[in-house]
């Protein structure tokens, strides 16, 4: 018999064919598939928590900012109410003194009445009535430690002296002060009211 087919043979042969041959098994396709999504999962989790330490590290330096310039502002403010509170002081201070200026004159009156007082009423009742009221500014005066300046035979300070003449002197130094006509005033190192002096050439 011949062994030549024909092609019916060839068909037939060819429905006969277990379609496992030809097409890959379901059940591992499947598992391809599961192992290759976790690969993914595992792929995308690295960078996930990367991502997560990325942020908690920007979060701390955030945090330490913050407290940075929360401790600056404190700081700041501390330093501000500090000065504020000096200045309030030292303001109250300088208007407190200012008020005192405003009385000198009228304590340099006080002063010339009592030096050209007649001995004759020098023990009346109200020549003693106004002694009192001016003890009563001098009074103020020490309250806030404000101290006159008479500095008649001392060295001539322009810190503290205003000259308004200069005349020879056969009782003081050249340079010194011979004669005091205005008593000045000073509270501490602040000078209220220079003194008016004639100097010694």
């Amino acid at each position: 018999m011949s062994d030549i087919k024909s092609p019916a043979d060839e068909l037939e042969r060819e429905e006969e064919t277990p379609a496992s041959e030809g097409a890959p098994d379901n059940e591992d396709s499947a598992q391809q598939s599961e192992e290759g999504a976790e690969s993914s999962d595992e792929q995308h989790d690295l960078p996930e928590g990367a991502n997560l330490l990325q942020m908690l590290i920007e979060a701390q330096k955030e945090a330490q900012t913050n407290e940075d310039g929360w401790q600056r502002a404190r700081a700041e403010f501390a330093n501000y109410k500090k000065r504020t509170a000096k200045e309030q002081s030292s303001a109250f201070h300088r208007g407190q003194l200012d008020a005192l200026i405003s009385l000198l004159p009228i304590i340099d009156d006080f002063d010339r009445a009592f030096e050209s007082v007649p001995e004759a009423l020098a023990e009346d009742p109200w020549i003693g009535g106004v002694a009192m009221i001016q003890r009563k500014f001098a009074g103020v005066l020490e309250q806030y430690e404000v101290e006159a300046v008479d500095p008649t035979g001392e060295p001539f300070d322009p810190n503290l002296h205003q000259a308004i003449g200069a005349e020879a002197s056969d009782e003081v130094d050249s340079g010194h002060v011979i004669a005091t006509l205005q008593k000045g005033y000073r509270a501490g190192d602040t000078v209220l009211r220079l003194a008016l002096v004639k100097v010694a050439s």
